[in-house]
């Protein structure tokens, strides 16, 4: 059974739901306009559950003092007879996880056009101190006419102190990167690091990683050198070794400092110099420079 209403808000369908909550179509009658909302509805103890909320609502808060046309514009959070809620833009499209479950990789020029809006969006929010920390597929929104949104900043963050009492994993382990493994932390390049696992994934059809169990998969990602683009996917430019061998360097200080020199890069793809034999030697065979704990900077 739907709810009738969440605070103001009519309820119109269900979107969808998942480990984190349910989604709803729904329409605010102030204004005749259409929004999505999102619920909490993790279960957790009680005094787990005051401080997810308290966080929920601070971070969805400051998420919605980003204004940029590539992030998903959150108009409300509140609180319905106990169920935390943030109304946010309807968007009308696919996620990118419904693009790439259609079982083919993206042409290059489109990876790059979706991974640079991409850039942008998570650019302007760095600018206001808001990390990600959940960048994947199912959180990126391809609109009609090709704009691409990105969602849920912040919302689907545990605290700490949760992760080590539940020891739950928020979101994919595909996307996490080395430091949200081994020091349990996240800042701007932890969420550029998700991007370039996406942008690898939408060029070659699989994720940079893929383990049969969890405690493998976290390993690899910690560890292990990601297979060449090319080795998936032969139509890939070389060019992109280069550039995703900087995203998705172990550690934080090697990677793209800011998201906008990821996104300067992903334009002007085609311009860049082409890496020589020797280069791409080294960029596959140099010794990986494994990240330890607490060792981030």
């Amino acid at each position: 059974m739907l709810p009738r209403t969440l605070g103001c808000y009519e309820i119109l369908s269900l979107l969808g739901e998942g480990g984190m909550g349910r989604v709803y179509k729904a329409r605010d009658p102030m204004i005749e306009r259409t929004v999505a909302i999102k619920t909490l509805g993790v279960e957790l103890e009680d005094e787990q559950l005051v401080e997810f909320k308290e966080r929920f609502f601070r971070e969805a808060r400051s998420a919605g003092r980003v204004n940029h046309p590539n992030v998903v514009t959150v108009f409300d959070v509140g609180e319905s007879d106990g169920v935390a809620f943030i109304a946010m833009e309807y968007v009308e499209g696919r996620t990118l996880r419904e693009v790439l479950d259609a079982g083919a990789p993206l042409a290059v020029a489109e990876a790059c056009r979706i991974a640079g809006q991409v850039a942008g969006a998570l650019a302007a929010a760095h600018k206001h101190g808001i990390v990600h920390r959940d960048v994947k597929p199912p959180n990126i929104m391809v609109a009609a006419g090709g704009v691409v949104k990105l969602m849920d900043f912040g919302i689907a963050r545990l605290p700490d102190s949760m992760r080590t009492k539940t020891g739950l994993l928020v979101g994919s382990p595909t996307y996490l990167a080395p430091e949200q493994i081994v020091a349990r932390g996240a800042d701007a390049r932890s969420d550029i690091y998700a991007l370039g696992v996406v942008l690898y994934e939408m060029l070659t059809g699989v994720p940079p990683f893929r383990r049969p169990s969890v405690t493998a998969l976290l390993n690899a990602i910690v560890s292990d050198r990601h297979e060449p683009p090319s080795a998936h996917n032969h139509r890939v430019p070389a060019v992109f070794e280069r550039i995703l061998a900087k995203a998705l360097a172990k550690h934080p200080e090697d990677r793209y400092q800011d998201a906008t020199e990821l996104a300067r890069d992903l334009e002007n793809w085609r311009s860049l110099p082409r890496p020589t034999p020797e280069e791409l030697t080294a960029l596959r065979s140099a010794p990986v420079r494994k990240l330890e704990r607490g060792d981030v900077h």
